[in-house]
């Protein structure tokens, strides 16, 4: 039976991955039964299900093959959920009709977990005309004000954390306010924002050229280029979005420019899709097809990748017929041009294990002949899987090999294609990997650099004690076993270290053999200077990426996980931020002690004869105050039922620990269609939000998250923090730990392997 390299993995599989019955009860015994269920549902289309099913097991066995959490957590479970992890919606029509149609379309795709891209460009500026009804329009930041409630209303249902992509080009006249719309930091919150960039915009900045702004032929405004994208610099120094698209880069590029256009991504961008387009998920993990690690004869077995994309190219097809769909749409633009996206993860442990240092010259050529070696293989896969099933509808040989991608390939794969078709429209993209990448054994995710080479985790058992557990990285694993307590060689760099622009080379060695695109995050200090920011963007114009995205800490995003490693450092040395510092993961609810001290508080809803008195108790751990239960009495027998049933779910949140503020921001968010009431000096949209702004009230009076009065100006989203500790960034929303980190364009916990996108 396989064994979990670390606790956090185990745990990772069994809270997201394990299949269990409606009341918990495992049914996958072990990872092994996972991987069957997989294996199995996989291979049910094909002709001969038994073969295929063990040679897919083969390639899940020892995490050589990652599929995307949304196939590991739901293919063979028989339940009523999509395979596939992201979507871009349809265009979204000019006219109210088709803006609620296409937002019905996204709360339907929501509900079965699927994470949105949407294009905000079609949709007129604020203050044109609406012809026909003698009014101006409101704009499309306002009808994303409405998607960003939707996508809270549908999370709040039960639903996975919504994740929404926004894209707006470079030409719509809204699109100064569409840069700076994260400055309110309660606006849009389910939102990633990126800006669809021409080439006309960039050779304009270059050339310090004049740009207009225009939508239905109509010119709105006309500024200098080079002050809209500063803009959008300053603001993603300032705010970290948005982020950059290059579209008509990434147009020219695709495969399948002969039969689509694209405007928009999934919501961590690496991959860009036409209206209705899905995207489908896995990963070759690089790591572990690495033979004689840290000698001078390791190397990747060449072989054995080969074998692994081969296998992994047909898992992926199948999953095409295997799932289901939100939408007929979605179903249908799935089957006419059988996408696919393989990419990899554990590059930088993998080239740590050739002594390789990542971002250097070395490590980037490396990098491009691995790419290369998975491109040609997952091609010429795809040309057998089209002799044998038939290639994807839409083929048309003239049409997809003239594309941009296809002109760079080797002779003898242009002209299998020309031959045979294929039957795969786009095969390569890499994605964000965090969640999976810890579950494999914490090797180094995407195409990212080693974040941390090892760190504490403190985790809170029932009896308020804690303990604590090393996550070590994959390949630092191994450098232990084969060489003790010996130091880490001065190649063994990590994100806080590297030079922003070693992380551009990375990127665009990797694109040059990838179909869609790349998640990545270009971590920047703290301290760099705006003109060295702005320069990372344009270097990444310069050598071919099609897009970028920055994190630097500062005191609005706050700050990530710290490390103070180095390669005279113990690997087992804590992160800075870890130590003696808070609870960070709750395994189990927590016990009710015989008393718990607490605080009343009443409430009048004006037009109800009788008062609301809510009672909050809290539970002192470790030191630390935390609320624990809450109670809700009124002699109104109208309310009886709902305040019972309300109480109870909260006190369940509030026993299971972590980051229990998105309880004050879901209350807050509710309105009353009959109205809401004034209530000292402010408007309150109904009770329940008059409930959620009392227990917010008194999250703050002791000291759990910061606010000020009754809370509806504070942050809905506040950071949990230690009684009279100074805030140190955003905390998980999971478990509510300090350790969230920028990576892949998705904040990821390494605590607890929670992930905005995955």
């Amino acid at each position: 039976m396989t064994r979990f390299s670390a606790p956090i993995a185990e745990q990772i599989w069994d809270m997201k991955y394990r299949f269990k019955h409606a009341d918990g009860t495992p049914i996958d015994g072990t990872i092994e039964d996972t991987w069957r269920r997989i294996a199995r549902a996989l291979a049910e289309v094909e002709a001969d299900p038994a073969l295929w099913e063990e040679r897919f097991y083969a390639a899940l066995e020892g995490f050589k093959y990652l599929p995307a959490g949304r196939i590991t957590a739901g293919a063979g479970t028989g339940r009523a959920v999509t395979l596939f992890n992201c979507f871009v919606m349809g265009t979204i029509p000019d006219s109210m009709g088709g803006i609620f149609e296409a937002l019905k379309e996204a709360a339907l795709t929501m509900q079965q977990g699927g994470g949105i891209g949407y294009d905000f460009s079609p949709i007129r500026p604020r203050g044109a005309e609406v012809k026909g009804v003698a009014a101006d329009a409101s704009g499309p930041l306002s009808f994303m004000d409405v998607w960003d409630a939707m996508c809270r209303t549908i999370m709040s249902a039960g639903s996975r954390r919504g994740a929404m992509m926004a894209t707006m080009r470079c030409d719509h006249p809204d699109v100064e306010a569409f840069i700076e719309a994260k400055k309110d930091p309660a606006r849009l919150r389910m939102f990633n924002l990126s800006v669809l960039i021409t080439d006309a915009f960039m050779e304009a900045v270059k050339a310090d050229g004049m740009w207009e702004l225009v939508h239905g032929g109509k010119v709105y405004k006309t500024l200098p280029a080079r002050d809209l994208w500063n803009r959008i610099m300053r603001n993603t120094y300032d705010f970290a979005e948005p982020g950059v698209i290059f579209i008509d880069r990434i147009n020219k590029a695709n495969n399948l420019n002969y039969v689509e256009t694209i405007a928009a991504t999934n919501p961590c961008g690496e991959q860009p899709l036409p209206p209705y387009g899905a995207c489908l998920l896995g990963s070759v993990n690089l790591a572990v097809l690495v033979k004689d690690a840290f000698t001078p004869q390791a190397v990747l077995d060449p072989a054995a990748l080969d074998d692994l994309v081969r296998l992994s190219v047909r898992m992926m097809d199948n999953v095409v017929d295997a799932s289901r769909f939100p939408l007929p749409e979605q179903a249908a633009e799935a089957q006419a041009k059988r996408r696919i996206g393989l990419g990899v993860t554990g590059l930088a442990d993998a080239l740590l294990m050739l002594g390789l240092r990542y971002g250097s010259a070395e490590a980037a050529a490396q990098t491009e002949i691995w790419m290369k070696a998975i491109a040609r293989a997952a091609y010429l896969a795809s040309v057998d899987l089209a002799k044998e099933k038939g290639p994807f509808p839409l083929f048309d040989a003239e049409g997809y090999l003239a594309s941009g991608n296809m002109r760079a390939m080797d002779a003898d794969v242009r002209e299998a294609v020309r031959k045979h078709g294929i039957r795969n429209a786009l095969l390569t993209s890499i994605a964000p990997t965090g969640t999976i990448s810890l579950f494999a054994g914490n090797v180094s995710s995407g195409i990212e650099p080693v974040f941390a080479y090892a760190y504490t985790r403190k985790v809170l058992q029932k009896d308020g004690s804690r303990t604590e557990e090393e996550v070590v990285d994959y390949a630092v694993r191994l450098w232990r076993e084969t060489h003790g307590d010996t130091p880490l060689p001065d190649y063994f760099v990590n994100a806080q270290t590297l030079p922003p622009l070693d992380h551009v080379r990375m990127q665009a060695a990797a694109q040059k053999w990838i179909d869609s695109s790349i998640s990545k995050t270009i971590n920047c200090p703290e301290d760099i200077s705006f003109d060295d920011f702005a320069g990372v963007y344009m270097a990444a114009w310069d050598q071919g990426c099609k897009g970028c995205t920055t994190y630097r800490p500062n005191d609005v995003t706050g700050s990530v996980l710290t490390v103070s490693e180095g390669a005279a450092s113990p690997p087992s040395e804590a992160p800075a931020q870890m130590q003696g510092g808070e609870v960070i993961y709750l395994s189990e609810p927590l016990d009710r002690p015989a008393a718990l001290e607490g605080q009343t508080y009443k409430v009048k809803w004006p037009g109800s004869e009788h008062a609301l008195y809510i009672t909050v108790n809290d539970i002192v751990i470790a030191g630390h105050r935390r609320p624990f239960e809450v109670f809700i009495n009124s002699k109104n027998m109208e309310h009886f039922a709902w305040t019972v049933a309300l109480t109870r779910m909260i006190s369940a949140v509030f026993r299971r620990g972590g980051d229990i503020s998105f309880v004050v921001e879901e209350l807050k968010a509710v309105f009353d269609p009959r109205g809401g009431a004034w209530m000292e000096g402010r408007y309150i949209p109904s009770i329940l939000a008059a409930i959620g702004g009392v227990i917010e009230r008194h999250l703050i009076a002791i000291g759990f998250i910061e606010g000020e009065g009754l809370g509806l100006k504070s942050d809905p989203k506040a950071e949990v923090m230690v009684v009279g500790d100074k805030p140190r960034g955003k905390s998980c929303p999971s478990c509510g730990s300090f350790d969230l980190r920028m990576v892949e364009g998705c904040m990821t916990c390494a605590s607890c392997g929670h992930s905005k996108c995955g």
